[in-house]
């Protein structure tokens, strides 16, 4: 990938969650681009490795549980015998689930064989929240404890879900507002430390995760990916090179070094239309 504009991010250790992922492996890759040590950090191994071996440089791929603590600790071990202590950590691991997501996007009585509001399980919510909140709480938990005395930059990933929660996913979007929550706090808690934390919430871009709601099997779009685009003032999906220009200027201290506590939305309008 093309660079918008050049960061030095040489001697600089870098964590990445969620690193198979389809955002947060290239941004594995453009961290790797300008210098950095990456470890790239997945409960998939597989993919971590896959990751690692596309990102090149100084990048090494770290199996691990984001729920678990002793696994993070063990993968924080990991990257301290192998490149030293944490400057940048990104969250990236998170998603939704199924058993969190309602068929219809609003309640229409009497209808059967539908799953409705009422019947989502509190299991499913649960879910997405350890998966979107708790990872974070306990990744920022153990890779932070590097930064309290030598500063340190921390980026979450929320969603333009934390501004306008979307239909028929209550559990996800609930929990990207607890992201963005989350990062204000972390803010103002680690500012005496040097510690930076924002996050970035991006629109609409097509990943493994939500292909199926936004195409057909054929490759034609659904009616949720016609309501998207129209909602969506440059009317179409996010490309991820569209994430790495702001991902480059949080990383880079000497240009965002003032900034702390806020959420990016990189969404094409979306958060800001109202429709009318």
């Amino acid at each position: 990938m093309k660079l918008p504009f050049q960061v030095d991010l040489k001697g600089k250790v870098a964590v990445i969650t969620g690193a198979g992922g389809v955002i947060c492996s290239e941004f594995a890759a453009v961290l790797a681009a300008c210098g950095a040590s990456v470890a790239l950090l997945d409960i998939n191994g597989e993919a971590a490795e896959k990751t690692a071996e596309r990102a090149g440089g100084s990048s090494i791929a770290v199996q691990c549980d984001c729920l678990d603590k002793s696994s993070l600790e063990k993968a924080r071990e990991t990257v301290r015998q192998r490149f030293g202590k944490v400057d940048i950590l990104i969250n990236g691991a998170g998603g939704n689930n199924p058993a969190a997501t309602t068929d219809n996007e609003y309640m229409m009585p009497d209808t059967e064989g539908v799953k409705d509001f009422f019947a989502l399980e509190a299991s499913g919510l649960k879910f997405v929240f350890d998966l979107n909140i708790t990872s974070a709480f306990l990744t920022t938990q153990v890779f932070a404890a590097d930064m309290v005395k030598k500063g340190g930059n921390i980026i979450n990933i929320s969603s333009m879900n934390a501004y306008r929660p979307l239909t028929k996913i209550p559990a996800y979007s609930a929990a990207k507002a607890g992201v963005t929550n989350f990062t204000q706090w972390l803010a103002v808690h680690f500012a005496p430390c040097g510690i930076r934390c924002n996050a970035m919430a991006p629109g609409f871009f097509v990943t493994n995760q939500n292909r199926a709601l936004l195409f057909r099997e054929d490759g034609t779009p659904t009616p949720r990916t016609g309501k998207i685009l129209a909602a969506t003032p440059m009317k179409r999906f996010g490309e991820i090179s569209d994430l790495i220009g702001t991902l480059l200027w949080l990383v880079n201290d000497e240009a965002s070094g003032f900034v702390t506590g806020t959420t990016i939305p990189i969404d094409g309008g979306f958060s800001s239309y109202s429709g009318v």
